[in-house]
């Protein structure tokens, strides 16, 4: 801590170079800044202490240089992903300090937040904070808006989802069992599908890897074909769901992960771009 002020040290994982393929190492580096524990007179921004971080797939993607706005890192600055925090300075009249907070923060011990847009207050604290990085933050909106909202499901229908085991997917696979849906979700090992059978009391599951033709392990498991399909793979899966699709089916793109670390998409994408 720099004597007589309230600059401190603040140590951040930066991203070195925009990168395609799976994340390496070297694709980040530690380092170590500092920071101003003071908001500027007249301003609406905060300073936050993050104590959770998530790595969420979608961060793979925004390492490319895709030129989007706010879709794109920023090359030696902190990689982003969503967190919660403590504010321990504020500018901002629904922020005080003390206050717990989640949202889209850096990856970084304290971290300045000019968009409070980004900062939801946590009014509840019986539960784990770290809840707020799982089903009470993006991954559980995510899950409830995709699949009540979007795929507006009723009793009975025909559920399909891909990435099953995942922080979304998984929770998609209870909210359709207690709407009394039929239920199948993939995963990649077997482990994880009989966790899913046993335990998450999905209808069925299977692991894509072990199956030779994915659009035969989908008419094996919805033989009269699917009504919702939360989509979190794209690629050759996608590809085989649109072959099983019911009249009047949804699907809901959540994400993709099979072509995030891509240079050229597969399947149904690939003649897109």
């Amino acid at each position: 801590m720099a004597s007589g002020s309230e600059v401190i040290s603040n140590k951040q994982v930066i991203l070195k170079h925009f990168a395609n393929g799976a994340p390496k190492e070297s694709d980040m580096v530690v380092k170590t800044s500092s920071i101003s524990l003071k908001v500027e007179p007249g301003s609406n921004a905060v300073v936050i202490k993050n104590l959770y971080l998530s790595c969420d797939p979608m961060m793979g993607n925004r390492r490319k240089n895709l030129g989007i706005p706010g879709l794109t890192y920023t090359v030696e600055s902190p990689l982003e992903g969503f967190g919660v925090a403590k504010v321990v300075a504020s500018g901002h009249p629904e922020f005080k300090k003390g206050d717990l907070v989640w949202g889209a923060v850096g990856w970084e011990e304290y971290s300045l937040i000019k968009n409070t847009q980004s900062l939801f207050k946590i009014h509840h604290t019986d539960v784990p904070l770290s809840y707020y990085i799982g089903i009470l933050g993006m991954p559980g909106i995510t899950a409830w808006a995709g699949f009540y909202e979007l795929a507006a499901p009723k009793k009975g229908e025909n559920v399909y989802i891909s990435a099953v085991s995942g922080a979304v997917g998984q929770l998609v696979g209870q909210f359709a069992k207690l709407m009394g849906c039929y239920v199948v979700g993939s995963a990649g090992s077997k482990e994880k599908v009989e966790i899913l059978k046993n335990n998450f009391g999905f209808d069925d599951a299977f692991n894509y890897k072990e199956e030779q033709d994915l659009d035969a392990a989908l008419k094996r498991c919805f033989p009269e074909g699917v009504d919702i399909y939360f989509e979190n793979v794209g690629g050759k899966m996608l590809d085989a769901v649109l072959l099983n699709m019911r009249l009047h089916g949804r699907i809901t793109a959540c994400g993709m992960i099979s072509q995030y670390n891509l240079s050229q998409p597969e399947g149904l994408l690939e003649s897109i771009y």
